[in-house]
């Protein structure tokens, strides 16, 4: 119980913050972030999407190793700015969010979505030239996950404006 009333204390200090204040009554700053965190999950999901269905085996004239090279950037950025605007909006309505199912399943795909991202590239960075000759199982399994974990957060963040 004390640790509901900790984050509740700390979800009205963030939502009563000048930041917030400044996101919520600017008539252009909560939509631009809303646009900014639109772009990165445009920026996230597309590359990532293309990487996972390559690691699945479609696009087979492409070396997984120069797919990833060339889309794995793109990803990152997406995500940079997915944290960044995501932090932002959540500012302006800390209290309602902070307990919000919807809010708190997104939040753990994200999670895994970044512990299977980070676990993958340990684990197969430097076997990527061998996939085609000998696919893994195990790394398919984190490819089809991945395919599943990164939608989802988005498709729940998009929910959240529906509440």
């Amino acid at each position: 119980m004390e640790w509901a009333t900790s984050a509740a204390t700390l979800a009205a200090s963030i939502e009563g913050s000048a930041f917030a204040l400044w996101i919520r009554s600017s008539p252009w700053a909560y939509p631009s972030v809303n646009l900014v965190h639109l772009l990165g999950l445009t920026l996230l999901i597309g590359p990532i999407g293309l990487l996972d269905l390559r690691l699945l085996g479609l696009g087979r004239r492409f070396s997984i190793a120069d797919v990833s090279d060339a889309l794995t950037p793109y990803a990152a950025a997406g995500l940079v700015l997915l944290i960044a605007s995501g932090a932002m909006l959540f500012c302006a309505d800390a209290v309602p969010l902070h307990r919000n199912a919807l809010l708190q399943t997104k939040l753990c795909c994200i999670l895994l979505g970044l512990i299977n991202a980070l676990a993958f590239r340990r684990i197969w960075s430097q076997r990527l030239l061998d996939w085609d000759r000998q696919p893994p199982l195990a790394g398919r399994v984190q490819a089809a996950l991945s395919l599943l974990l990164w939608p989802a957060a988005g498709v729940l963040g998009r929910l959240l404006a529906y509440q």
